[in-house]
């Protein structure tokens, strides 16, 4: 497998394409390219990027966009899309470094856990959630479901979403790296409230799909 090299002074000499939100893409360092390049090279997925909220008046808006490449997940927060999705490839860009040691990019996709693995799981964690209330008050969810999911290999990643409901209260949404991908939102009076609901009802989520007939 050929590992792609992160080279700012080459990713500058590259000509570049016109951005899909309008407009050529920004100069270096093109990220959004990189990724691009990536996925191609190894023939993953081609990088998916989501406009996830829009905050603020009209003349100053502010949008979240997420980039999702196979199971890595990274955001970011501009004053247009096209800024918001730069800064999420650079984040992602950021991560598989940070995930591969160095400038040069190792890293490799894990299998995404099915729903029916789960199901046929029995690991302590997962027997665990099956047979205990998730309705007990002040519980740490978001460390049962860090458990949970170091033992049975997905990932978990967590999305605050800048623009607040209608009553004032955080939002947050969990994402689990299984197949199919599961997403699940919490709110909370802060922003550790919305995570810890988010992982709630996550937790929930998988006890009611793996103990199902």
């Amino acid at each position: 497998m050929r590992s792609l090299q992160i080279n700012p002074e080459t990713l500058g000499r590259r000509c570049v394409k016109p951005d899909p939100d309008g407009g050529a893409a920004d100069n270096p360092p093109n990220s959004v390219g990189t990724l691009q390049e990536l996925a191609m090279q190894r023939g993953w997925r081609v990088p998916e990027y989501t406009v996830v909220a829009e905050a603020g008046p009209p003349h100053m808006r502010h949008f979240t966009v997420s980039c999702r490449l196979e199971s890595l997940l990274e955001t970011a927060t501009g004053n247009s899309k096209k800024a918001a999705k730069k800064t999420a490839a650079d984040n992602m860009v950021a991560q598989l470094q940070s995930l591969s040691g160095g400038s040069v990019i190792t890293w490799t996709p894990t299998t995404n856990v099915t729903l029916e693995k789960l199901k046929s799981s029995t690991a302590e964690k997962m027997a665990l959630l099956r047979r205990s209330p998730l309705s007990i008050p002040n519980t740490d969810y978001i460390q049962v479901m860090q458990e949970l999911s170091a033992e049975q290999g997905f990932r978990v990643t967590y999305i605050n979403i800048d623009e607040l409901t209608v009553n004032g209260q955080y939002q947050c949404l969990a994402e689990l790296a299984t197949s199919p991908v599961t997403v699940c939102c919490g709110t909370g009076i802060s922003r550790g409230n919305a995570q810890n609901a988010a992982a709630h009802h996550a937790l929930q989520y998988i006890k009611v799909m793996t103990t199902s007939k």
